[in-house]
Order: structure tokens, then sequence, then C-alpha cells
């Protein structure tokens, strides 16, 4: 009778362990603020996205540049701050982030961890990416700022 409460105990164990690895991609799946789900011709209201910055996680630490080399800069939650969802390939994809001229960065991680980073869009602080080449699946974004814990509300838009 003690082996089979033993073996039981192994097994629930066991099972509790595969449960929590099994749930780990759902838990990654997170964001402080919610996801966003996009096909193409998506309607310009639909893809905004709203937000606050305030971290002190170095947006390095994901990646030190993105894969056009530009360097990833800022601070913010180790959550993303947003997911967004694509359900199909895009050719073309901007993310404005409007935060009434703070200084913001921005970070996109998405399928294979391709990363993307943005920083300062011409004369304005705010941060935003225009590229190319947006597979479908998740995109796990971050909204940083150049100093880390600094409050700030923002919007991110998102156009084809």
């Amino acid at each position: 009778m003690l082996f089979n409460q033993r073996a039981n105990l192994k097994n629930g164990a066991l099972l509790a362990a595969i449960a929590a690895i099994v749930a780990l991609p759902v838990l990654a799946e997170t964001a402080n603020f919610g996801t966003l789900t996009l096909s193409p011709g998506f309607a310009a209201p639909t893809a905004v996205l709203r937000g606050s910055t305030g971290g002190s996680y170095s947006l390095s630490v994901i990646a030190n540049a993105d894969r056009h080399k530009n360097k990833c800069l800022g601070f913010a939650t180790p959550t993303p701050d947003h997911i967004i969802v694509l359900q199909q390939n895009f050719s073309k994809l901007t993310l404005q982030v409007n935060s009434g001229g703070k200084d913001t960065t921005l970070l996109v991680q998405g399928p294979g961890n391709a990363v993307r980073c943005g920083d300062d869009i011409g004369q304005n602080k705010d941060a935003g990416i225009l590229d190319s080449d947006w597979q479908a699946g998740s995109y796990r974004i971050w909204v940083g700022t150049l100093e880390p814990g600094v409050k700030s509300n923002y919007t991110i838009s998102v156009q084809e």
C-alpha cells in the first residue's frame, strides 16, 4: 500500500510538471494592455492600442539590435505591453507611438524571435517602426522610455 501511495504521488507530481510546461506558452502570451488581432485590409481606427510606460527593465536584455542593426533602447516592464496577432502575412506595416511628445522607444518581437526596434521618428521624440515582410503570427510589443521608471500614457497606431 505504501508503494502505491508513493507511485501515485510521483505520478501526480509528474502530471503537474507536464501541465505546467504545457501551460507555459499560454502564460508567455499575456500582455499588460491586451491583444489585438489584425487581418489585411483592417480599418485604421481598429488598429489603435493604448497603454502607459513606467518600467525599469532594460529592453537591450531582449535584443541589443534588431534585424536591420537598429539599436534596441529604453526601459519597460518585462511583460510585453501589447500583443498583435497577424492572421496573415503583411507586406508592410507601420507602428507609431503617440505620447504627446515624450521620448519613447519601441521593441517588437515576432515569430522566430525576429526583433524590430524603433526610436525617434524625424523631429518627433515618439518611437515608430516602418518595416516590410511581417509574417503571420504573434508579435510582442514593448513601449519604453530612455530613462527607467518614467510614466507616460500613449497610443500606438498600426497602419498597412
